[in-house]
């Protein structure tokens, strides 16, 4: 199972658009594009999965595929790095 990295999406796709583009490379698992967590809007991101051969082609046709004028920028997601943990409020102790 491969995770593609799908970013600047017109704000108004769906997860169905994405799954019927993808699906012409390959089955696609799922589907599971990003909303902002405060306003609830889109992002214009999201993250597909497929097969790893299916992924790599759907990767290779789709990268900079135009969709509503807007040129797709596919690869194969990264892993997040880690980020630092933030002190919360409070008095500080020793």
């Amino acid at each position: 199972m491969t995770t593609i990295y799908v970013g600047n999406l017109p704000f108004s796709a769906t997860e169905q658009d994405i799954k019927v583009l993808f699906e012409r490379h390959g089955k696609v698992d799922s589907v599971k594009l990003i909303n902002d967590r405060e306003t609830g809007k889109p992002r214009g991101f999201g993250f597909v999965e497929m097969g790893s051969g299916e992924a790599q082609a759907a990767i290779q046709g789709l990268n900079g595929y135009q969709m509503n004028g807007r040129p797709l920028r596919v690869n194969e997601a990264q892993e997040r790095p880690p980020r630092p943990r933030q002190g919360g409020g409070g008095p500080f102790r020793r």
